[in-house]
């Protein structure tokens, strides 16, 4: 079993920064990719952005040169450094990883962009 829980969410003005965390516990020695989904209201949840353990990145477009996901593998933990923010980006983020068979998901934690 893994555990995931996120911190770093709160409200923050259009333009503004934030820095999301997750850190996985447990099992963690099967983890590879790691990953931020975030859900807006009445939406789908979506992928945000992923990170391999050799640190190899991928992200939507929509946050392409905004978002930068790292990871330290020592402290098992991943990270999202959000800037310019918009008011799109609000939604619940949540921390995502997989060691086969089984997903793991954080408990979300909520960003709020202001206009």
């Amino acid at each position: 079993q893994v555990q995931l829980v996120e911190s770093g969410g709160g409200l923050v003005q259009a333009g503004g920064s934030l820095r999301l965390s997750c850190a996985a516990s447990g099992s963690t020695g099967g983890i590879n990719t790691m990953a931020w989904y975030r859900q807006a209201p009445g939406k789908q949840r979506e992928l945000v952005a992923t990170i391999t353990r050799s640190e190899n990145t991928n992200y939507v477009g929509s946050v392409k040169g905004r978002f930068t996901i790292s990871r330290d593998n020592a402290k098992n933990t991943v990270y999202l450094q959000m800037s310019s923010l918009k008011p799109e980006d609000t939604g619940v983020y949540y921390c995502y990883t997989y060691v086969y068979p089984k997903v793991y998901w954080g408990q979300g934690t909520q960003v709020t962009v202001s206009s």
